[in-house]
């Protein structure tokens, strides 16, 4: 019973993360999620108290399959900056490709002002940055990069690197042609490696 119980509950979540990642969370209903997974609205309320429930629980699932738990760690190992930028920057690229729902939330609370907007970016975009600065913090008092203000470079490189990653999926073919992941990278993460470590002659 306990497993059936499990099985609903992951089952209205992958649902909910798609009808919120598609319509947004304002346009989603009850019905609309109870349908999706086959069961009545009153079943569904066996599992979540409301639609907001749900939703935090949305929420709090994408936080532990963006893989940052994983990721974090290994690139904390690292001691030059250049792999481990490009290690940085594909992870995040690779895994919004494949995950497209997961951004759309991220625009979706964002575009309708949603009162879980700050909570949304927080999760999804706002963890890579507030890692990013506590490591260029680190290179920096290791000697590897130069005094920068590392709160704004984190943010600059973590939405160059998001960017990407949107023109891969949301905004795949507006543009024309569309480059691979790892080209990106090879092309953009030098560029930024060496604006970290090179001074700027006054």
């Amino acid at each position: 019973m306990r497993s059936d119980s499990f099985d609903r509950k992951a089952q209205i979540l992958n649902e909910a993360t798609r009808l919120f990642s598609d319509a947004g969370y304002d346009k989603v209903t009850i019905k609309q999620l109870a349908e999706a997974c086959s069961i009545t609205e009153p079943a569904l309320y066996r599992h979540y108290a409301s639609k907001e429930a749900i939703y935090n629980a949305v929420l709090d699932s994408i936080e532990s399959r963006l893989g940052t738990n994983e990721l974090f760690p290994e690139l904390e190992k690292m001691d030059e900056i250049l792999p481990f930028l490009e290690a940085f920057a594909l992870h995040i690229i690779h895994y919004f490709t494949k995950n497209e729902d997961i951004y759309r939330l991220l625009l979706f609370s964002a575009l309708r002002g949603h009162n879980k907007a700050k909570k949304v970016y927080q999760i999804i975009r706002g963890s890579y940055v507030k890692f990013l600065v506590a490591q260029f913090d680190r290179f920096y008092a290791d000697g590897k990069i130069i005094k920068k203000n590392n709160e704004i470079t984190a943010r600059c490189f973590t939405g160059m690197v998001f960017d990407c990653a949107l023109s891969t999926t949301l905004w795949k073919g507006f543009q024309g042609k569309t480059f691979k992941p790892e080209d990106v990278v090879a092309n953009n993460v030098p560029i930024y490696a060496r604006g970290l470590t090179t001074k700027i002659e006054e």
